[in-house]
């Protein structure tokens, strides 16, 4: 009998056999993430490529059919892309892909820039964090080169939350976490406006840290965050699809 995990990995619905099975004999599968691990990470994958846009509805049945599993998971997945500010879940409205104003776009940006110069101020400058951020800086050249998005947006989080682990505030990175993940619908619509510049921006905030010049790192960083924020804000008030205000 195929497990909910196996029917989902082959994009099949559940079935019921008909002749009993012995499953003796059969190894247990490791290191294998549960149903609603993999929900979550299909629909997440979505948000991100843009396939589910701003406003779209979210409902566990569609869901659930779609991925050929039951609601729970989906249900389970749904709570944890809220949390993450992905997603909205309203009483009436039900679940919809987050729609954000560009009043939130700017406070987003604000927060996110004030941690950002907090994890400069007090990261530890280390060889291997220099060593990390350089390989970053690489790896974003080439998914920019293969048009790769996804991969593209992922280095982003990494790179900035490379420098916050490297501060050893446990707290302030929950928080610096949490921030990234509200920012990742914004990223997504950044990747086109100034996606491009990532490697030169990111290059200017390791040289400066490299010759261990904070003051230098915050300014390069400033600059970083508030190019993107002031090229997404301009996006949001001269495409009228992209402003969302209800």
């Amino acid at each position: 009998m195929q497990s909910e995990e196996q029917s989902f990995l082959r994009g099949n619905k559940p079935y019921s056999p008909v002749l009993p099975a012995d499953f003796s004999n059969m190894k247990k599968l490791t290191n294998i993430p549960n149903l609603t691990e993999l929900t979550y990470r299909s629909i997440k994958e979505q948000l991100l490529d843009g396939t589910l846009v701003e406003g779209t509805r979210l409902t566990e049945e569609q869901l659930a059919n779609q991925l050929g599993i039951s609601k729970s998971p989906v249900r389970e997945a749904l709570n944890r892309l809220e949390a993450e500010g992905l997603i909205s879940i309203e009483s009436r409205r039900g679940a919809y892909v987050r729609e954000f104003s560009i009043k939130e776009v700017n406070d987003l940006y604000e927060l996110r820039e004030v941690l950002e110069l907090h994890s400069i101020a007090t990261t530890e400058i280390t060889e291997r964090l220099l060593s990390e951020m350089a390989e970053s800086i690489k790896r974003t050249k080439k998914f920019l080169a293969a048009g790769d998005k996804l991969k593209h947006i992922e280095e982003d989080l990494r790179f900035h939350s490379m420098i916050a682990s490297a501060t050893g505030n446990t707290e302030f990175c929950r928080i610096f976490e949490n921030i990234q993940q509200k920012s990742l619908l914004c990223r997504y619509r950044t990747y086109h406006l100034s996606g491009s510049t990532a490697p030169t921006g990111h290059g200017k905030i390791y040289q400066a840290l490299k010759l261990h010049d904070r003051d230098g790192a915050k300014l390069a960083m400033q600059d970083h965050i508030r190019f993107v924020k002031n090229r997404l804000l301009e996006s949001l008030k001269t495409i009228p699809s992209l402003s969302l205000v209800r």
